[in-house]
């Protein structure tokens, strides 16, 4: 059976720490575009797992007295990224459509010349990827945040798994509330 209120405090809940991914996504997106080079914007990106699982954690230990099932674990997991996912797709339409003027795709291009003489290496077709970015090109802003949101959404979806089974709980600990 399914208790409304807890469903309504998991998506409360689920929708403030979507927001605050949402918020560590937007410092990796502007990272990751001011200076393509710095690691910083893939280490903050590479750290969403993490940032959610602790998200989690903290809404277990205040709201539910430290116990939580894998299954309330991965509804919130899921929740969490879909929000996120709904509004970092919006701020991403708004950047391709006002601010990016084609430097998405010129970055992409340039770190394919600069990376041509690996991928001819490993026996990778370098024109193949030079048609890849120029579809990417060809999509309207809304075709792409669409496309980052599906990637979002589906990688959240199975990251939400691990999560959810690493940070479930069927007793509180001692203490850990006192």
């Amino acid at each position: 059976m399914i208790n409304v209120i807890s469903l309504i405090q998991l998506k409360a809940f689920a929708r403030q720490d979507g927001f605050l991914l949402f918020l560590l996504w937007i410092a990796s997106f502007a990272l990751i575009v001011h200076d393509p080079a710095s690691s910083w914007g893939s280490l903050l990106a590479m750290a969403t797992p993490f940032f959610v699982g602790w998200r989690l954690v903290k809404f277990r230990d205040y709201a539910l007295q430290g116990v939580i099932s894998f299954r309330r674990a991965l509804a919130f997991s899921v929740f969490t990224f879909f929000y996120a996912s709904m509004l970092f797709a919006v701020a991403q339409y708004v950047y391709f459509r006002f601010l990016d003027n084609g430097a998405l795709v010129s970055m992409l291009l340039s770190s394919i010349k600069a990376l041509e003489p690996f991928y001819r290496a490993q026996g990778v077709s370098v024109e193949g990827l030079r048609q890849s970015i120029a579809m990417i090109g060809d999509l309207s802003p809304v075709e792409i945040a669409f496309v980052f949101m599906m990637q979002n959404i589906f990688m959240g979806f199975f990251m939400s798994f691990p999560i959810a089974l690493i940070t479930r709980r069927s007793t509180a600990r001692r203490g850990a509330n006192q």
